[in-house]
């Protein structure tokens, strides 16, 4: 099979990618039990599109730093090498954590690894999604969205950025906002014939 399209799923460990992933296509990706132990890209093919889920990025428990920086090394050189195929970045975050992380980080003056992976993919002028998951954690999740589009310096209320931001929950099933936004990537590319492999 001849890979000519590619959507690639981003994010820290534990933000809930595979099992988005999963709600999405009905198919599972192979994942460690523990954050962490996936440290290569895992793929599910449609046809020639491909589904990728990156490895986890960020702070892990139990995993020396050295290795943490060299998951994040790969991340960015398989997003490098593979951008002209790359028709959709999503960048999975957990929305009932996000904001609390972001703060945390740059209060010691560091830019948190979202933040910077985001900056890296509008770099490469890439098609970003940012899949807020675990919505149901949420209690006021318009004013927690609003709270998160403003950390990765987009001017709220939210509900402007809907060609950008996915409110999602992985663990009720509710994917209709990304499966949308999926489906609008790939008409842009006329590709509406791979609209069936992704679930509202």
């Amino acid at each position: 099979m001849h890979v000519t399209h590619e959507i690639i799923f981003a994010g820290r460990s534990n933000v809930g990618k595979s099992s988005l992933i999963r709600r999405l296509t009905g198919k599972r990706v192979k994942t460690g039990r523990l954050a962490g132990v996936t440290r290569k890209p895992t793929h599910i093919a449609f046809k020639d599109l491909l589904i990728t889920d990156l490895p986890g990025y960020g702070f892990l428990h139990g995993i020396p730093n050295a290795i943490q920086e060299r998951i994040k090394d790969q991340i960015i050189h398989y997003i490098e090498d593979n951008e002209d195929r790359i028709v959709c970045a999503v960048q999975v975050i957990d929305a009932s954590a996000f904001c609390e992380i972001v703060d945390r980080w740059q209060a010691r003056g560091e830019i948190p690894v979202d933040i910077e992976m985001f900056e890296f993919l509008c770099d490469l002028d890439m098609n970003i999604v940012i899949a807020a998951n675990k919505t149901d954690l949420v209690k006021d999740r318009d004013h927690n969205l609003d709270q998160i589009v403003e950390r990765f310096d987009l001017l709220p209320p939210w509900r402007q950025w809907l060609d950008t931001v996915a409110p999602v929950s992985a663990k009720k099933g509710d994917v209709a906002a990304l499966t949308t936004l999926l489906r609008d990537g790939l008409h842009r590319i006329g590709r509406d014939d791979l609209f069936g492999y992704f679930r509202m």
